[in-house]
């Protein structure tokens, strides 16, 4: 009789946490307006838009193949599947057009769409929460000021349950905290404006912080770093390869350009991210910088004003892959001369030569690095297409051995299959 009355009493809570559970994810829908019901936007709010827009990359991940901003559908890679940006053009039936600020700000601010589905954090809410409503009217009045992109998405490729979106008030429930970010008393007002950005639009932590099993970043290790897209995200706080440590200067030429000749050039999806900088306010993007240099700051890294005069000379084992180096490689990296119209820097400075794992050598090598169109910038072709996947984990391990005194890497030639595959 006892233990019919405690079965009795689990499936009671589980029964009742289950309804509590449902009745929390139902969201209701928000009404649909028509283009007539859009508010006018004034110049001053469209422009303010537009840097909001760029400090959020809102154009990176919102274009498909299509190659038009803000139309959708670029697959995102997760470690559950593959999720498709949407269409946030003012487009009716495929965009966001039939949306009222208030259903965008549910988005922004709750992860929650128009019709009332919980949205996947690969759209960071978890930092957008922190957005004023001033901020957040400005982005609307952009995006509902773009022209309308007729661009239907590919349905999210998850696997189950993942796919079933009510398990996403769960994931909220453990991990999602809504609400602004108030100031930090005995900080500047620079400082607190550029945490205000990367804690919020900006979603630094998106990349650079460590995610646990669930996707959720680890709120115990902000900023020790990340993957994104297949590529290491370096940590922004504490950092023991650095061989300087980024100031708040340096931080500012590089984001607003994506190049710095202490501490190289962007690449991977912080190049887009630059880029994005580039238009963004300047004094928005020094406040960015001064905060994320206060992080650079507890580095435990050397501070060096410049890279060694000479490389180590290797032979060896690298005896095959030093003529390979030497052609394709020492002309703009040469250790002996200034940075050349590639902008190419010594490899003793380079920090993806530093880091633990090979992925970030490997895709430069493979990948290059490509400066926008218009944009200038640095510049390196991709040797993907001329060599094999020996030679690319040979001229990985060389300059790894060459340009550093760190343990060789085990995981090169994993890398440079998963490179190849396009996986992350």
């Amino acid at each position: 009789m006892r233990l019919r009355r405690i079965l009795f009493a689990a499936v009671a809570v589980f029964v009742i946490l289950a309804l509590g559970g449902l009745a929390w994810a139902w969201m209701p829908a928000i009404a649909p307006i028509s283009a007539n019901e859009r508010p006018s936007v004034d110049e001053q709010t469209y422009r303010r838009g537009a840097e909001l827009a760029a400090i959020g990359d809102c154009d990176d991940c919102h274009v498909g193949d299509s190659g038009k901003a803000y139309a959708g559908g670029r697959p995102i890679p997760t470690p559950f599947g593959t999720i498709y940006s949407s269409n946030i053009t003012p487009d009716m039936e495929t965009g966001i057009g039939s949306w009222s600020e208030t259903a965008f700000q549910r988005a922004i601010r709750d992860g929650v769409d128009r019709e009332g589905r919980h949205l996947y954090p690969a759209f960071p809410y978890d930092h957008f929460t922190k957005t004023t409503n001033d901020d957040i009217h400005a982005l609307y009045a952009f995006l509902m000021s773009q022209p309308a992109v007729r661009n239907t998405v590919p349905g999210n490729k998850l696997a189950f349950p993942i796919n079933f979106r009510p398990i996403l008030a769960g994931w909220k429930i453990l991990f999602f905290r809504e609400g602004p970010l108030g100031k930090e008393d005995g900080k500047s007002e620079e400082w607190n404006r550029g945490r205000y950005l990367v804690e919020g639009l900006g979603h630094c932590g998106s990349c650079h912080t460590p995610r646990n099993i669930f996707g959720a970043e680890e709120q115990s290790s902000p900023y020790q770093g990340g993957v994104a897209e297949g590529w290491d995200a370096p940590p922004l706080g504490s950092n023991p390869i650095l061989h300087r440590k980024w100031t708040a200067d340096e931080l500012t030429e590089y984001l607003s350009t994506g190049w710095h000749p202490l501490h190289g050039a962007a690449a991977g999806p912080m190049a887009g991210v630059t880029y994005n900088l580039a238009a963004a306010a300047p004094r928005d993007v020094r406040a960015i910088a001064v905060y994320t240099a206060d992080l650079s700051a507890q580095s435990g890294g050397a501070d060096k004003a410049a890279a060694p005069k000479d490389a180590k000379q290797l032979a060896g084992a690298f005896s095959e892959i030093i003529p390979i180096f030497t052609g394709a490689c020492a002309k703009c990296h040469d250790d002996k001369i200034g940075v050349g119209p590639s902008r190419a820097i010594s490899l003793s400075l380079s920090s993806a030569i530093r880091e633990p794992g090979s992925a970030n050598t490997v895709r430069v090598i493979l990948e290059g690095i490509h400066p926008q169109p218009g944009f200038g910038g640095a510049y390196m072709p991709a040797f993907g297409s001329m060599f094999t996947d020996q030679q690319i984990a040979s001229l990985a391990e060389y300059v790894r051995a060459r340009y550093s005194d760190l343990p060789q890497w085990t995981d090169v030639r994993e890398e440079v299959a998963r490179a190849r595959q396009g996986g992350s």
